[in-house]
């Protein structure tokens, strides 16, 4: 570990300490007033967030489209402002601040009947506070987590994920994560993963609001291989009156079942692709609450003149 590194990591328990012993209302004022600021100033993560924006929402003016951009940055703060307090929350508090919609019941008789289940995610609203309220309320979660920088701060995340009952797994620099997902599941597990962006060039193509991308299989392959069940679930906010704080909607898709005809790889790609076509109604409809500051769209394969061109995409399509 770098110097560099160890000092980002006790500047970050240190504000992780400080945000969650602040007052609700003057922590998150504090986050609205840096994601104010980092909306200001741009730079790179914010404009490919614009970027990203104007590929799903291309009826918007310049003006409004900028102001869905600093309603996204806001959106994003509030998210961190979530992780720094949930060690504040019961499980009490946790089932205040959540609302299930959808097919969430049919999601709920698949674990009441003790089988397995898995959600395909985005990067959408608040899918921490969502594993905290599961591992009390659903079921107990395992997931997989990217491995970010510095270390430190990944492992204390991943500490206090395991501290609330759920099970992370490191998306490299450990063991496989697939068979050990397998073996959650063969034990009737809850398995929600962030699969609308691809992270290990083993994804496969799909359509998202219209323009060519690429997700992670992990999710349709895990259902098509052990037979679990696979549900898309989008995550989003909305204002809880007189509170600082926002309530979390999880908007369960429905089930997401095996073609009946194709191969194991067609089946994979269109079971994807249906994942990926419920979190696109939301991301149209809640674009703010899309915390996607990566490049995700790409040119069609073999042709760099067709598809969105988007700053700070190449023409390769490579993500």
């Amino acid at each position: 570990m770098t110097l560099r590194d160890h000092a980002e990591g006790l500047a970050y328990r240190a504000a992780w300490r400080l945000v969650c012993r602040m007052p609700e209302r003057a922590a998150y004022g504090l986050f609205d007033r840096v994601a104010r600021t980092m909306h200001r100033r741009g730079g790179r993560s914010v404009e490919q967030m614009r970027a990203n924006y104007s590929a799903v929402r291309p009826e918007l003016s310049p003006q409004e489209l900028d102001q869905l951009v600093g309603e996204g940055v806001s959106s994003y703060l509030r998210y961190w402002c979530d992780a720094f307090r949930l060690p504040r929350e019961t499980p009490e508090t946790l089932a205040e601040r959540i609302r299930l919609t959808g097919h969430d019941a049919e999601a709920q008789a698949v674990l009441d009947r003790g089988e397995p289940l898995i959600l395909f995610l985005g990067h959408l609203g608040n899918w921490d506070h969502c594993g905290a309220w599961a591992t009390y309320h659903f079921a107990p979660v395992t997931t997989v987590a990217e491995r970010l920088k510095p270390e430190s701060v990944f492992d204390a995340f991943v500490e206090f994920r395991e501290s609330l009952g759920m099970r992370i797994l490191p998306l490299t620099g450990g063991d496989n994560v697939y068979p050990q997902l397998r073996e959650a599941i063969s034990r009737g597990g809850f398995v929600p993963l962030l699969a609308d962006r691809d992270l290990t060039r083993t994804g496969v193509d799909v359509t998202l609001c219209g323009h060519p991308s690429r997700a992670a299989i992990g999710p349709a392959r895990l259902a098509l291989d052990t037979g679990a069940a696979l549900f898309p679930l989008a995550i989003s906010y909305e204002p809880i009156p007189g509170r600082a704080a926002h309530r979390v909607v999880a908007r369960f898709g429905p089930r997401v079942l095996p073609p009946a005809e194709g191969s194991a790889q067609e089946q994979v790609r269109a079971m994807t692709q249906q994942c990926v076509d419920s979190l696109g109604e939301t991301i149209r409809e809640r674009t703010q609450d899309w915390h996607m500051m990566q490049r995700i769209f790409v040119a069609p394969r073999g042709d760099a003149s067709r598809g969105p061109r988007l700053p700070g995409a190449d023409a390769s399509g490579a993500v």
